[in-house]
């Protein structure tokens, strides 16, 4: 049930699709054939249980193995990020230590990095919005790297009490090689916004797992928004476990030359008449500049009355940029709503440019409101004005610069 409905950008990009299922591995004694369904991913506190990845894994297919390998090894416990709690410090409650809930609760590392980070990250920083609280600010925690050689392990738990509502931005600026856990718990009936700004130095290194828990009629929407770093990995994982639970998912990103931005996303829904949601754009320019999206929606056995649809656009803007989009839509049960996925990456359309061009507009200005209007999309899903206006003036920079 896939729609392919084109983005508002030219004809597709060739070889813009991969379908993990027919990657050719070499034949070797000791190979393993990589596991393709994101469900069965094996799942460990213990980094010893994931051994070293190869690059032949399916997760690990498109990321530069080389670049990311420091975050294979723990990190010192004096860690290379600051971190600071810009507004709502009276939210965080005292550290959780391995073995404390709700730490643990719903998390379990998918990867090396991630179990590193929890083997690693002694006390989780806690964030806890408490039952029926209506949080009218959001909550900003900064997190500053302190150097490229400087390496950092972290978990942050996130958990929103019975009918709250709230908030949460986390900043990540500076330089660091940094594997994060966020743990996100939404229980009934609250109404959580999560954000996650990469804002780094070219040289910074991030890779995250960030995993969610939605219960009975809860809500979550998870935003990942990148702009800064030499390889930023945010993986989110979203479970609708809870009748009526609604997760939506949305990522912005604009790759420069030699960027690597990634996103594994992973939509469970676990419990009945789900509603999920996911977008990601992403816009390219530059020599070398590469983002990979993978969608992979599972639609549970008992999901019953399940609503469901992702989507990836991304627009090239010049030679040598590369986009790899790959949607994939498991399904265990007949009785749904709807569920479909779609994907495209192109360039520019002509015609929009041409159209903009013959009522006076230069070229240059032209290719930057079709630009802005292509990312303009998730920005306003926000609802945060103030986040939402340093974000269009970064497209804008991101585009000057281009420009040069």
């Amino acid at each position: 049930m896939a729609d392919t409905t084109q983005a508002p950008v030219a004809a597709q990009e060739e070889h813009a699709h991969r379908d993990p299922a027919t990657v050719i591995i070499p034949p070797q004694d000791d190979v393993m054939i990589p596991v393709q369904t994101r469900s069965e991913r094996p799942r460990s506190f213990d980094p010893a249980d994931f051994g070293t990845p190869t690059g032949r894994e399916v997760n690990w297919l498109h990321t530069p193995l080389k670049t990311v390998s420091p975050l294979f090894e723990q990190a010192a416990a004096d860690g290379g990020v600051v971190h600071e709690t810009i507004s709502g410090e009276q939210f965080l409650d005292q550290s959780l230590p391995v073995g404390v809930a709700p730490r643990g609760e719903f998390f379990v590392p998918e990867d090396l990095p991630s179990a590193v980070a929890w083997q690693s990250a002694t006390e989780a920083r806690f964030v806890r919005i408490p039952r029926e609280e209506i949080v009218e600010e959001p909550i900003t925690i900064r997190i500053t790297g302190q150097g490229a050689d400087q390496r950092a392990d972290d978990h942050i738990v996130i958990e929103a009490a019975e009918h709250s509502k709230a908030v949460v931005v986390l900043r990540h600026s500076g330089s660091a090689q940094y594997a994060q856990n966020v743990e996100i718990i939404v229980r009934d009936g609250a109404d959580l916004t999560v954000v996650s700004v990469q804002h780094w130095d070219d040289d910074a290194v991030h890779v995250a797992s960030h995993q969610a828990r939605v219960d009975n009629d809860a809500r979550l929407r998870h935003f990942v928004v990148t702009f800064g770093g030499s390889l930023v990995r945010v993986n989110p994982n979203l479970e609708l476990a809870g009748a009526g639970a609604v997760g939506e998912g949305y990522g912005l990103s604009f790759a420069d030359a030699g960027q690597h931005f990634e996103s594994q996303v992973f939509l469970f829904h676990k419990g009945p008449h789900t509603t999920g949601d996911v977008l990601y754009k992403g816009a390219l320019q530059g020599a070398s500049a590469h983002s990979v999206w993978i969608g992979d929606v599972l639609i549970g056995a008992d999901a019953t009355g399940t609503n469901s649809y992702e989507a990836n656009r991304n627009l090239v803007l010049t030679n040598g940029a590369r986009a790899d989009s790959i949607p994939n839509l498991e399904i265990e049960t007949g009785d749904i709503l709807g569920a479909g996925h779609a994907s495209a990456t192109g360039r520019f359309d002509d015609e929009q440019l041409f159209y903009l061009q013959a009522r006076g507009i230069t070229e240059e200005e032209a290719r930057r409101l079709v630009v802005v209007g292509f990312l303009a999309e998730i920005v306003q899903k926000l609802n945060l004005p103030d986040l939402e206006a340093e974000l269009s003036a970064e497209i804008d920079r991101e585009l000057a610069e281009g420009a040069q």
